[in-house]
């Protein structure tokens, strides 16, 4: 089984569902892009790791990371490994040093865990050309809503196409302050809000850089 490279190109809030996030991967080596509507909280705890930011508390997947490292477990890679009937699977694949194993995981958890140990994330030639999508299709695809045939859980974490929203347009405004910022980062983070918390470190490291 030929094993193909992903990375994450964007996450944004999904058109079509609410409360929804469309995370983006695409092949490293070709033009195809692997979209899935992922949860909130998956999208947040994928988000503020891809940001470095620090939670004042740990998330799940934070939790995850520690106990595998408290019973020397590592992890290896992340392989969304299947699609079937509209539904992803993908694998942890896992190492105590001495045996190799794997650990089943929606794509979503898979990922957020996967960042955390940096280490890569694949998929299969199958999954790619049932739920690919090529770069210049995502173009026209529009606002065109997607159907339900790439769920990722069967509850509310349903997986489809969808663009990455311009992330700019929900940047604070550059007539705040420096000190006003610093503090309006300081609140974000007690309050656990990570999403506004990267806009805000976004537009400290542009007025300082």
């Amino acid at each position: 089984m030929k094993k193909i490279p992903l990375e994450i190109l964007g996450l944004s809030s999904s058109q079509s569902q609410s409360g929804s996030f469309a995370l983006i991967l695409g092949e490293k080596h070709g033009n195809r892009r692997l979209p899935i509507i992922i949860g909130m909280f998956e999208a947040q705890s994928i988000a503020i790791q891809i940001e470095k930011i620090s939670p004042n508390r740990p998330l799940t997947h934070d939790l995850f990371k520690a106990f595998a490292e408290h019973v020397h477990v590592a992890i290896l890679e992340v392989i969304i490994s299947d699609l079937k009937e509209g539904v992803f699977y993908s694998r942890i694949v896992c190492s105590d040093g001495a045996t190799t194993f794997e650990i089943d995981a929606r794509p979503s958890d898979a990922i957020a865990i996967g960042l955390r140990f940096g280490v890569p994330i694949f998929t299969v030639e199958s999954v790619l050309s049932e739920a690919g999508i090529i770069l210049t299709d995502l173009d026209e695809a529009g606002e065109e809503e997607e159907d339900d045939d790439d769920r990722d859980d069967d509850d509310e974490d349903t997986d489809e196409a969808a663009r990455p929203a311009p992330r700019a347009a929900a940047e604070p405004s550059g007539q705040v302050s420096l000190d006003e910022l610093t503090k309006m980062l300081a609140q974000a983070l007690e309050k656990e809000d990570y999403e506004k918390a990267a806009k805000i470190r976004d537009e400290l490291n542009k007025r300082n850089g």
